[in-house]
């Protein structure tokens, strides 16, 4: 390779785009390339496959560097590579390549990945750019608050990502907290490439049917499905007037979210769809839920199951976390709910089921163009690009 003007976007993230991580690799490297940069994405996926260039998107070229473990290594040999060897076969790509980027940018990096790479750009007077997007909660991560794990993404948070040259935050809450120390800061949400998002799905239905709610995605500690679903029960225990479809979690999974109890029958369970069926069931629906207590880490992410939707055409009902606020007008894009309780979510049925069909239609074409405005990542090329002229050294 011998490129003046290309951006190493690294880090141990993997492929494919179907991942939140990916998604977000992807749309801000296609706004790269509206700035007049390549950009070649270095994977951390162990696979030794070399290089693969995307076809629908000329100028940017993905790599897999074998960064991560292999799903085969021990559980020791996992966390000596990413809690101490993590970086080590990245800066071997780099010094490989004749051409240094103009800019390297970071994503998902541990504290590691980072020393290893900023050690790098400050030899060879690149650029070091982390893009941020969430606040990491120890409850949430293996070993807690005081394992390895845990610490490593907080150093990484607290020390490398605040003496990078710039940063890109996926939220505002992350924005002002690096301004404290960073001398370049920006905020880009998630982005997608919105207009390739076809609108496919007929959603004019029967005024008999029941309103169709939808869940895609993976709950873990941060989605409060088992809210949404005790606050159907409140509303409509049979099912004759509201009916949800989780995408993501198996049946045994959702019945340990409910603490055990059985999954109601207004509850259609798919499991795991694949990617290419997610878009076609997400146009099928109402309204998409979203239900995530207002903590910290809420607060400092940004949710990409919110952005999904909007972009297929679906509203949203959800309480106000992160920087949802500056998107979701109740009536318009969705509906809000007070709290992230199951209470507040029955209110918010309650009130949706008041509303004549017609008006549940309108907020689908409300969805898709608040997507296209501020999601489409079109929209943050000159910003970008005034970004990356000032980190330029």
């Amino acid at each position: 390779m011998n490129k003046k003007d290309w951006i190493a976007y690294v880090g141990p993230f993997s492929f494919p785009w179907g991942q939140p991580g990916s998604r977000r690799v992807y749309g801000i490297a296609r706004a790269f390339v509206e700035c007049g940069f390549d950009v070649v994405v270095g994977a951390g996926q162990w696979e030794t496959s070399g290089v693969t260039v995307d076809r629908d998107c000329s100028g940017i070229i993905y790599e897999n560097i074998g960064e991560n473990p292999k799903p085969s290594d021990t559980p020791a040999r996992k966390a000596f590579q990413v809690l101490v060897a993590s970086g080590r076969k990245t800066v071997a790509w780099l010094d490989a390549i004749p051409s240094h980027p103009r800019f390297v940018v970071t994503y998902g990096a541990g504290a590691a990945f980072m020393q290893r790479i900023a050690a790098w750009c400050k030899k060879n007077n690149v650029p070091l750019i982390a893009d941020v997007v969430e606040w990491y909660d120890g409850s949430h991560m293996r070993g807690g608050y005081f394992g390895p794990f845990h610490v490593n993404a907080k150093l990484a948070m607290h020390h490398y990502y605040r003496r990078c040259d710039g940063v890109i935050a996926i939220s505002q809450y992350l924005a002002d907290y690096y301004r404290r120390s960073c001398p370049h800061v920006i905020r880009v949400p998630p982005t997608l490439d919105v207009t390739s998002v076809r609108l496919e799905v007929n959603t004019q239905r029967d005024t008999s049917d029941p309103l169709r709610l939808i869940y895609a995605g993976t709950p873990g500690k941060k989605d409060l499905l088992a809210a949404v679903v005790n606050g159907i029960s409140r509303v409509d225990p049979s099912g004759q007037k509201v009916v949800l479809e989780v995408l993501g979690p198996t049946r045994k999974q959702v019945q340990q979210l409910l603490g055990g109890a059985q999954v109601p029958p207004f509850v259609m369970v798919a499991g795991m769809v694949p990617q290419a069926s997610i878009h076609e069931k997400l146009q099928r629906a109402d309204l998409s839920v979203l239900l995530r207590e207002p903590q910290r880490f809420a607060n400092a992410g940004f949710p990409t199951k919110f952005v999904e939707s909007l972009a297929n055409g679906v509203p949203v009902i959800a309480n106000l976390t992160s920087d949802l606020a500056l998107y979701l007008h109740d009536g318009s894009e969705g509906i809000v709910c007070a709290s992230s309780s199951e209470e507040d979510f029955a209110a918010a049925l309650r009130r949706l089921l008041s509303w004549p069909r017609g008006r549940w239609q309108a907020m689908h074409a409300c969805a898709r163009q608040r997507a296209e405005a501020s999601f489409d990542y079109r929209n943050y090329v000159a910003e970008l690009s005034g970004f990356l002229a000032g980190v330029r050294r």
